[in-house]
């Protein structure tokens, strides 16, 4: 599955999303209230004592990248580098994996967000998430001072920092920590309206069948700023 190629969009990114036919890829895209696939909005599900536009405030960072888990954050392409050379890197990547099931997903608190997190450790997973970053690195445009600098203002450890300078990104291999964000900043949201969102997120995600990992995603920025979209989708081998 591909969709509305550009050579050079603005920035790509891999990600770990539901198959486009599961209903965990349904369930998430209704949450955000976004489709990365059609490139439209859609009706998010009511929450019981959240108002509409409250709703979709608190949704709005997520929304923006669609309904993924993160695993090579998004990047600029290298010099000479297409969509096309990484779709075939991706490729490559899927035929040596094997689908493997995610451990039951829990709605959590991460720092200033709601996310679904693994309630145990995935070895699988991390093995992912890890040749997802490394194995992709060579096709990323190095860093630009902007964009360490912007980086660094969240407080990088040493350990982050130096992730940071040789993958692109702080929070991978040993600090990687694999979720579905669920809202944007709840920092100077109501107690009582975060509480409401946790339950409303729990009753939908929590205790489903397990999410299948089965397929690697690339979402692609196509101008700066602009709604992340689901460009490829690729299988593991059966």
């Amino acid at each position: 599955m591909a969709n509305s190629p550009t050579d050079k969009p603005h920035r790509v990114a891999i990600y770990a999303a539901p198959d486009i036919e599961s209903p965990w890829w349904a369930m998430g895209s209704e949450w955000l209230g976004r489709c990365a696939l059609r490139h439209q909005d859609q009706p998010q599900p009511e929450i019981k004592g959240v108002d509409a536009a409250t709703q979709h405030h608190l949704t709005a960072e997520p929304r923006r990248y669609g309904w993924h888990a993160t695993l090579k954050a998004p990047f600029r392409l290298a010099e000479g580098v297409d969509l096309e050379q990484l779709r075939h890197a991706v490729a490559a990547l899927c035929t040596t994996q094997k689908a493997f099931d995610l451990p039951d997903l829990q709605v959590v608190r991460m720092g200033r967000f709601l996310a679904l997190r693994p309630e145990n450790p995935s070895p699988e997973l991390d093995r992912l998430a890890a040749e997802s970053v490394t194995r992709l690195q060579s096709l990323a445009a190095p860093l630009t001072s902007a964009e360490k600098k912007r980086r660094r203002a969240s407080g990088l450890t040493p350990e982050q920092d130096a992730l940071m300078l040789a993958w692109g990104y702080p929070w991978v291999l040993d600090q990687f920590r694999f979720h579905f964000s669920l809202t944007g900043d709840l920092n100077a949201a109501p107690d009582e309206t975060v509480d409401r969102l946790v339950s409303a997120a729990a009753e939908r995600f929590n205790r489903r069948p397990p999410l299948r990992m089965d397929c690697l995603s690339i979402f692609v920025e196509p101008t700066p700023g602009a709604d992340f979209v689901l460009w490829k989708q690729t299988g593991f081998p059966t």
